[in-house]
């Protein structure tokens, strides 16, 4: 099997809404397509990858730098040589050659869309769905039930957004499948962010749970002030509340805050995980670690980043990666993670998963398709057909 081009697009997700930190109204992503000349049911396999929002596109690197080194590889270092199937793995150290240590962030954002690309195409050649082709190639038991928890991530902050608005965004999630939400702090007063929790809360059956999100915009103070109000309700996590890098002010929170704390989703490599695990204080029992694989430098580096924190007592279960989409839900399957974010109906055509893979209690099932699973999410499809073709 071998790769016969790469292209490169671009596809905006502008929205009209905002977090504690940036507006999406001109945040764009790449999208790829790796071409092979493997053939399956008289088709030319053609794998696509996408980077998750809040990282804008990687036209440049990818371009610039990590094509040009797939391209002057030998084709056979590409290869597994057990199966004669793409070995994205190799694929990955080939793309990160000649590379300084430290400075992640874009670099791991664009390794990891074609990481996604060349997964999809390496499944799809072999005939499996991604999460079970991850199992293989990484000695992972099968579980019971390959379904994962859901979250429904939401309550941005819109120009002509009520605490009604909010309510009725909440309730659409409920119908839809989802038991768990979360919604946005830090954009407002924390009067107002107060006002917009017990809003949700009021809402909420028995057994549903709400988490906040600052996207890492608080300093220690302003970050303690919304713990001490936080702490007056039963939430399911507090999450992103310092800069992502602020370990020591994480572990100043962590001593003062009872419930659990989420965080990781801007930590792109094994050493800043490291850190985290380190001096974060963090607590393995609650809190919760967001590293998202598609945007730090895919399956490879979260793999490693798994067996770190695992040498740090933290087990998979306590991972929830960031991103909504079809291939971190394909990679928390696989590994067995705690489960997985969802954007319903936010981020589209990227965000979400396969148009019949509905969402129910709070649980969804990986696509049993070859691949990523892209050919199931009709909206998605035609957009990267209407890119490449």
């Amino acid at each position: 099997m071998r790769i016969t081009d790469v292209r490169v697009a671009e596809a905006p997700i502008g929205s009209g809404f905002s977090n504690a930190v940036i507006d999406f109204s001109s945040m764009t992503v790449s999208v790829v397509a790796v071409e092979t000349d493997r053939v399956v049911d008289g088709e030319r396999v053609v794998g696509y990858g996408f980077n998750s929002n809040g990282r804008y596109a990687q036209t440049g690197i990818l371009t610039g730098r990590l094509l040009p080194r797939l391209r002057a590889c030998l084709p056979e270092r590409l290869v597994d040589a057990g199966t004669g199937l793409l070995d994205p793995a190799a694929a990955n150290a080939v793309m990160r050659t000649n590379e300084k240590p430290g400075g992640h962030g874009d670099r791991a954002v664009a390794v990891g869309i074609l990481d996604m690309a060349l997964w999809d195409a390496a499944a799809k050649a072999a005939g499996q769905p991604l999460h079970r082709l991850l199992r293989s190639r990484y000695g992972l038991p099968t579980p019971e039930d390959d379904s994962v928890w859901v979250y429904a991530a939401g309550g941005y902050y819109y120009p002509d957004g009520t605490v009604g608005s909010l309510r009725e965004e909440i309730r659409r999630y409920l119908e839809l499948g989802y038991r768990d939400v979360k919604i946005k702090i830090g954009g407002a007063s924390l009067a107002e962010d107060v006002e917009r929790v017990e809003a949700v809360l009021d809402l909420l059956p028995d057994g549903c749970r709400l988490a906040v999100d600052a996207n890492g915009r608080f300093d220690l103070p302003t970050a303690l002030a919304y713990a001490e109000a936080l702490s007056a309700y039963d939430l399911n996590w507090y999450e992103e509340p310092l800069d992502p890098l602020d370990y020591l002010g994480h572990a100043v929170l962590a001593e003062a805050y009872p419930g659990s704390l989420a965080t990781g989703e801007n930590l792109f490599a094994v050493p800043e995980v490291r850190n985290l695990a380190r001096h974060a204080g963090l607590r393995a029992d609650r809190d919760v670690l967001q590293m998202d694989p598609s945007l730090s430098y895919g399956v490879p580096e979260y793999a490693a980043m798994l067996s770190c924190l695992d040498g740090a007592g933290w087990p998979p279960t306590r991972c929830v990666p960031h991103g909504g989409h079809l291939y971190n839900l394909a990679v928390a399957a696989a590994f067995g993670l705690g489960g997985c974010e969802s954007y319903p109906r936010v981020f589209e055509p990227f965000g979400g998963f396969a148009d019949d893979a509905p969402v129910a209690g709070g649980r969804v099932r990986p696509s049993d398709r070859p691949g990523v699973g892209i050919e199931g999410k009709a909206d998605l499809h035609r957009l990267v057909r209407e890119l490449f073709d």
